[in-house]
């Protein structure tokens, strides 16, 4: 598949979107690699999007309460109300919804760290704080040469979003020199091509993995997980990883 393919493609939905959880305020799903969570102007072609093929499966209007990338798997959390929608975004907004991704990343990861780095919001220009804490679960090194090196190594990371600007975590790794696999806009094509070529991987290796929150109405914590997406298990089997995360 080209790296075109790899941009513009959009999964046909196979059976029913897996619903992570549900109550009578909110519905959270996995969402697969590269559908929308809804229709944007700027993707006015395409015909699926999370918040139809929910709404079509469970037989209600369903309102996102966040947003993910398109190309990035995992939680999306939905509500059945604007009112919903409004008190579980002012959590997010006061910074108390824990945020936690897994990736693969090109490079040795140190154990732990933050970056701080800000960002440029493309629409306009402006610079926006954006802080992301991360830690390395587990490395390896495989004797498969993608540039100049004998070998190729690897980082599997837990990414914990401070902020939420667009594309924080693609962007901030790739410019800490460890572009997360599969990333077809700031990631390394040439180890895209090697995942795809070895293990038959071609979306992201970035996963929302979990999301966990107070509920807004019944005050109690909710802790949502999303198992990981087919591709990202390919990787994880590959590379010896155990998936106890």
């Amino acid at each position: 598949m080209s790296e075109e393919k790899l941009i513009h493609s959009e999964p046909e939905p196979h059976g029913k979107l897996s619903i992570i959880y549900q109550d009578e305020y909110l519905v959270a799903i996995n969402k697969p690699n590269r559908l929308l969570v809804h229709k944007t102007r700027i993707a006015e072609e395409k015909h699926f999007f999370a918040n139809r093929l929910l709404a079509d499966q469970i037989g209600c209007e369903v309102y996102p309460v966040h947003r993910i990338d398109r190309a990035t798997s995992g939680v999306l959390l939905f509500a059945y109300s604007p009112q919903g929608v409004a008190m579980t975004q002012s959590l997010f907004m006061k910074g108390e919804v824990m945020k936690e991704y897994l990736a693969v990343v090109r490079g040795f990861v140190a154990e732990t760290g933050s970056t701080n780095e800000s960002l440029v919001k493309h629409e306009t220009g402006i610079e926006q704080t954006a802080l992301t804490d991360y830690e390395r679960l587990n490395t390896v090194e495989v004797a498969i040469s993608v540039n100049k090196y004998p070998t190729s190594r690897y980082s599997l990371v837990r990414m914990l979003p401070k902020t939420g600007r667009t594309h924080q975590l693609r962007r901030h790794f790739n410019h800490m020199g460890h572009p997360i696999v599969g990333d077809t806009k700031y990631g390394d094509l040439r180890h895209n091509r090697m995942f795809e070529r070895e293990w038959g991987i071609t979306s992201l290796l970035l996963h929302a993995h979990k999301l966990t929150f107070i509920h807004p109405f019944s005050t109690q914590e909710v802790r949502l997980q999303a198992p990981l997406s087919p591709d990202f298990v390919k990787a994880m089997d590959a590379f010896a990883w155990v998936n106890n995360y």
